[in-house]
């Protein structure tokens, strides 16, 4: 397993040396100070934990947006990665969630009989584990990017957050992949889609944005405590059962679900259940609760994580 963490660090510094222009080709930022050396006439980037204010935030947007190149770059680098020496390829993107809800069928439309509103258990199941997975896969690969790629972390300066950015990204284009069965199995059960369908396009927006902050503030403190990666499987897992994934929300006593809605999932999972399944609009105070939350988190994370990011070097 080591062995392989280190052809993936390896060919990441490639991909980045090799594809964008790091080296020297970057203007000075406010907070970064170059440097001239006598032996190198590249300059030498001083990273600084930056002041909390609007200005120092929208300055590292900038510098983000000024690196695009080596997002797209290290984006389309992780799914070939993902994927490479693989028999079945991006086939796993829809194998996923669809022996998840074959397992679930069985156990919760034969063994133990969950209400489903009418909605056949297979379809009714398949439709929350897409954003379910899309989250879970994003959550657990993101975690670690800064640790397993401490070889690119300690080699060259760019936004730190780009390297989480990709997993989410990867994880994105794995659910839209994945999407298609869904497509299927609708087809199949003779379930039509309606206007309402357009809606999943800003529930979507609330889950990636929640994604990436809930990978961005648990990969900073991934670096400097590892119990994080350990424990994470098992945060998932409470996590998922904590979520309207296998049940409705429907079965949650309702003095419990103004509680249980401020967990960001249940708006997003709930919300992109109705308008696929039941052609009606999404549930706007849950979906607003869900979309406040991750909105809240983002500015949290992106602020904590760029403040670690000046030490991440010294600590991985």
């Amino acid at each position: 397993m080591h062995q392989i963490s280190s052809v993936t660090e390896e060919s990441d510094l490639q991909q980045l040396e090799r594809d964008t222009h790091i080296d020297g080709n970057r203007s000075a930022q406010p907070g970064l100070l170059p440097r001239a050396q006598e032996t190198d006439s590249r300059p030498t980037t001083i990273i600084r934990a930056p002041s909390f204010s609007i200005l120092a935030i929208a300055g590292a947007l900038r510098r983000l947006v000024h690196y695009h190149d080596l997002l797209y770059t290290l984006s389309l680098h992780r799914l070939k990665v993902r994927y490479k020496q693989s028999v079945l390829g991006p086939s796993w993107a829809l194998l996923q969630p669809t022996l998840l809800m074959l397992i679930y069928t069985v156990i919760f439309s034969r063994i133990v009989r969950v209400p489903t509103d009418g909605t056949p258990y297979a379809l009714f199941a398949y439709s929350a584990l897409l954003p379910w997975t899309f989250f879970s896969t994003a959550l657990s690969t993101a975690t670690n990017s800064l640790v397993s790629h401490f070889t690119l972390v300690t080699k060259v300066y760019f936004p730190r957050e780009i390297l989480p950015l990709t997993y989410v990204i990867a994880a994105l284009i794995d659910f839209i992949v994945a999407s298609s069965m869904l497509g299927v199995l609708m087809a199949y059960y003779h379930v039509p889609l309606s206007l309402n369908a357009f809606f999943t396009i800003p529930i979507v927006a609330v889950l990636t944005l929640f994604t990436i902050a809930v990978s961005l503030l648990l990969c900073a403190i991934q670096v400097r405590y590892r119990d994080i990666g350990v424990a994470l499987p098992l945060l998932l897992q409470l996590w998922m059962f904590s979520t309207p994934v296998v049940y409705p929300l429907s079965i949650v006593p309702a003095r419990w679900q103004a509680l249980y809605s401020l967990n960001p999932m249940v708006g997003v999972v709930e919300s992109f259940r109705r308008v696929t399944l039941q052609a009606v609009p999404p549930d706007f105070d849950v979906l607003a609760i869900s979309a406040a939350v991750a909105v809240a988190l983002l500015l949290v994370a992106f602020i904590y994580f760029k403040h670690v990011e000046a030490t991440v070097a010294d600590i991985i």
